[in-house]
């Protein structure tokens, strides 16, 4: 069944709105027409079995019939990551939406080349992944944040795994060995992170520094990578 995340609320009988895009994709490219069913979500009520009630010139009207699942709370993992290259960092998104990530924040720090960023084309990616692989909500994509500042506002209570290629730290149990909860895992840019930054990270309190193994990965890998260990560790694989 067609996958659809609309931002509006949902309960039964309430006439949803898609926008022009989307109805696009409902009647051109999925050819549904009026009586046909599909599924909706807005990242709070569920996820609903929607009608679509009119096919108009302009778009396509859905209503919601009933919940066929409830609200599931995604992982409570934040994946920071340097913004890298355009096909690098969308990889990176699209991955980390599929993995559960509950937000997506992008860095810059000494090393990071300058890049023109779309955030809606981010978000976009964001959302499109999550209504394929059936998550219940779309992770939001935060604009670039200096690595400096982010460090200084982190609440302490979520600890934040630095993924450290520059070798000496040890493998992914440590984050087991850390335990559940809040998680940050941080990903740095092509060049890697400078001397002071790396000082600075393993200095911090609820800072775990971890390796990835023996290799030197990009970066859109070693966040799928990282991504993939933490859920093996203390993640939501097991439900």
């Amino acid at each position: 069944m067609v996958r659809l995340h609309i931002p509006q609320p949902l309960s039964s009988g309430a006439a949803l709105a898609p926008t022009l895009d989307q109805s696009r994709y409902l009647t051109q490219v999925m050819r549904l027409k009026a009586g046909d069913e599909l599924a909706v979500f807005n990242g709070r009520d569920g996820e609903w079995r929607c009608v679509v009630a009119e096919v108009l010139k302009k778009g396509v009207v859905l209503r919601a019939e009933e919940q066929v699942r409830g609200q599931v709370t995604p992982p409570d993992v934040h994946l920071l990551i340097a913004t890298v290259k355009k096909a690098a960092l969308e990889f990176a998104v699209e991955k980390a939406t599929e993995l559960g990530a509950a937000r997506i924040r992008l860095v810059t720090t000494a090393r990071t080349q300058p890049q023109h960023l779309r955030l809606d084309r981010l978000d976009a990616i964001a959302e499109e992944s999550a209504e394929q692989t059936g998550r219940m909500d779309v992770p939001a994509v935060d604009k670039p944040e200096k690595l400096d500042t982010l460090l200084d506002g982190w609440n302490a209570s979520r600890r934040l795994m630095f993924c450290d290629e520059t070798g000496g730290a040890p493998a992914i149990g440590a984050v087991q060995a850390a335990g559940g909860g809040s998680w940050g895992i941080l990903i740095g840019p092509e060049g890697g992170f400078t001397p002071e930054e790396r000082d600075r990270l393993r200095a911090l309190p609820f800072t775990t520094a971890v390796s990835l193994g023996p290799r030197v990965l990009r970066a859109d890998t070693a966040a799928t990578t990282a991504l993939t260990l933490w859920q093996a560790a203390v993640g939501d694989w097991d439900r």
